[in-house]
């Protein structure tokens, strides 16, 4: 569909409902959205993390959009650039009438950092329904993926129900994800809760 680049400025005019994804740079983001919706270029994964500095919208089957969120916390990315995304994405999320909820990755591999714990503060501050992903589980051992998965779980306070470990190599969790997903789009906003 496009992107919105700066605060207030052009989006799509859309009534279909909303779900953003959110994470650090490097989350695997782009792989796992192409991995959702089965193509393998509806987001364009870089090399370059940080790249994303934008908001994108993708229209899926004419019956919701799913919201990529620049990616957070990426080093080499200028403070002030940095200092340009927050406010684009806070506004987004504090004001898009159509915004049902929001996938927040993790990578599995790291613990949680400072930013993803301010973005999850934000998020519960707004009240914005949310799903968390463990993304590059594969990239773990089956019993070190699961032992990961509870000391992040753990760590953020959250039920393991709470939590979906995610491969965009292999496909475990895309199937838990959309389930999650479609309930968020069923559900009434959160908004008017």
């Amino acid at each position: 569909m496009g992107g919105l680049a700066a605060v207030g400025g052009w989006r799509p005019p859309t009534d279909l409902p909303e779900i953003a994804f959110s994470g650090r740079s490097n989350s695997g983001k782009s792989s796992l959205l192409n991995t959702l919706v089965h193509r393998k270029s509806l987001a364009r994964v870089s090399q370059t993390p940080g790249k994303t500095r934008e908001i994108n919208f993708y229209l899926v089957n004419e019956a919701l959009v799913l919201v990529d969120l620049p990616g957070y916390g990426y080093a080499r990315v200028s403070r002030e650039a940095r200092g340009q995304w927050r406010p684009l994405i806070e506004s987004y999320l504090a004001t898009s009438p159509q915004l049902r909820g929001i996938v927040q990755l993790l990578d599995a591999r790291h613990e949680p950092t400072a930013d993803d714990r301010q973005m999850l503060e934000f998020l519960a501050d707004l009240g914005v329904p949310a799903i968390i992903v463990l993304t590059k589980i594969d990239k773990l051992s089956g019993s070190g993926a699961a032992e990961r998965a509870n000391a992040i779980t753990a760590a953020l306070g959250l039920e393991a129900d709470q939590v979906i470990p995610f491969s965009a190599v292999t496909g475990t969790g895309r199937d838990d994800l959309a389930e999650a997903i479609e309930e968020l789009v069923a559900a009434p906003s959160w908004r008017q809760a």
